[in-house]
């Protein structure tokens, strides 16, 4: 079992400490304005830009930071603690929409779009999930069909986040281009880039979290892109998807432990601050039990992500582990987060109380990157049950 199990490379422990120091100097005194005003934290992603943060995982030969996959993970996770929206942000951008295209993009289109991607100059979109597909991506509608040497788009987005925002550049869209010969559809995956004629980016949703984080649905009428926009090979979009959704579930475990982290954090500051009954809180077993299970959950949780993230540096197949570290992950957000409400009592339901935004926060975490009865199945179908 890889080491990184038991310890942090020097290089790790550094990158997670300088992440946890501008999380809670810069992030978290904004975090609650931003939530409050459903505003974008643009400045937060210039300095995190600025920071190297958006191209962590990448080469400096194509202008990252030369890290790797966990150390994007640590630096989610870490913004996770403080402001899950910022998290999203960076991990739909950077594992969802520059990762593509380094991995599949042809050298015009890594020099076109990843260099403002890796420095945080532009965000990218990943376009997947359709009204009436969600977690079966299969049901796609939304079609391209090649003519005269452009792809002619037509079809609609739901819930993209990163869609909307005035420094989004592109989305990676999944279209129907063709039926296969067995009959299925030939799924194609095609850079559109934003301000195209016929892309819309609608309104905004009304979120019951993540209020900081951009979403909208998108729609496409007669969108025309050049041939060459194709992201890997014609009828592989099925594939580039689902190799990005395996390592996107790794990152937003990680982004759920550090919701779970940060509630445990605010728990364990106020159980020291609090009394009740003539003593601290913190004091009362019932709390203190609490607490120590808020603790053990993420500890785990944390280990399962750490263990999917090393199979994925080492290039061994970790499908299954990442649906079982975003299973476990979004379970212990959702579980602190419900706990640490209960320990704050009144005050928990407040909506200035961190605990209170990770409450209405948390709860997409068992939803989005394929939910938890996916993950489910997932797992069971890798012991050799036929789950359906």
């Amino acid at each position: 079992m890889n080491s990184v199990l038991m310890q942090l490379s020097e290089e790790h422990q550094e990158l997670a400490k300088t992440v946890r120091i501008f999380a809670n100097q810069v992030i978290a005194p904004v975090a609650a304005k931003h939530d409050e005003d459903h505003t974008f934290p643009y400045e937060v992603m210039k300095q995190l830009g600025a920071m190297g943060i958006m191209g962590l995982p990448f080469p400096e030969d194509v202008g990252g930071m030369g890290g790797d996959f966990l150390s994007l993970c640590l630096a989610i996770e870490e913004l996770g603690c403080v402001d899950q929206s910022v998290a999203v942000t960076v991990e739909a951008s950077v594992s969802l929409g520059s990762m593509p295209i380094y991995r599949f993009g042809t050298e015009d289109q890594k020099k076109r779009f990843l260099p403002a991607l890796m420095s945080g100059e532009a965000l990218a979109a990943f376009g997947l999930t359709e009204s009436d597909g969600g977690s079966d991506a299969s049901g796609l509608r939304t079609t391209a069909r090649l003519e005269n040497g452009e792809w002619i788009i037509n079809g609609s987005k739901t819930f993209i986040t990163n869609s909307g925002t005035s420094i989004t550049s592109l989305a990676i869209v999944a279209c129907v281009t063709g039926t296969k010969p067995d009959g299925s559809k030939e799924i194609s995956t095609i850079i559109v880039p934003n301000g195209t004629p016929g892309f819309t980016v609608d309104p905004a949703y009304r979120k019951l979290g993540w209020h900081a984080s951009d979403t909208h649905p998108l729609s496409f009428n007669n969108v025309h892109v050049p041939e060459s926009n194709l992201l890997g090979d014609r009828g592989r979009g099925y594939a580039i998807f689902l190799q990005s959704l395996d390592e996107g579930r790794i990152a937003i475990a990680a982004l759920a432990v550090g919701a779970a982290q940060g509630c445990i954090n605010e728990s364990l500051r106020y159980a020291k601050e609090r009394k009740a009954f003539g003593k601290f809180i913190g004091e009362h077993q019932s709390i203190a039990f609490k607490i120590a299970e808020m603790e053990a959950r993420t500890h785990v949780a944390r280990l399962a992500y750490y263990h999917a993230a090393a199979l994925a540096a080492e290039g061994k197949d970790f499908k299954t582990e990442a649906s079982i570290a975003k299973l476990v992950a979004s379970n212990a957000a959702m579980d602190n987060a419900r706990d640490a409400t209960q320990i704050f009592g009144g005050y928990g339901f407040m909506d200035e109380f961190p605990v209170a935004r990770h409450y209405r926060d948390s709860k997409i975490l068992e939803i989005g990157e394929g939910t938890s009865e996916v993950q489910k199945i997932l797992i069971a179908r890798s012991l050799g049950l036929k789950a359906e």
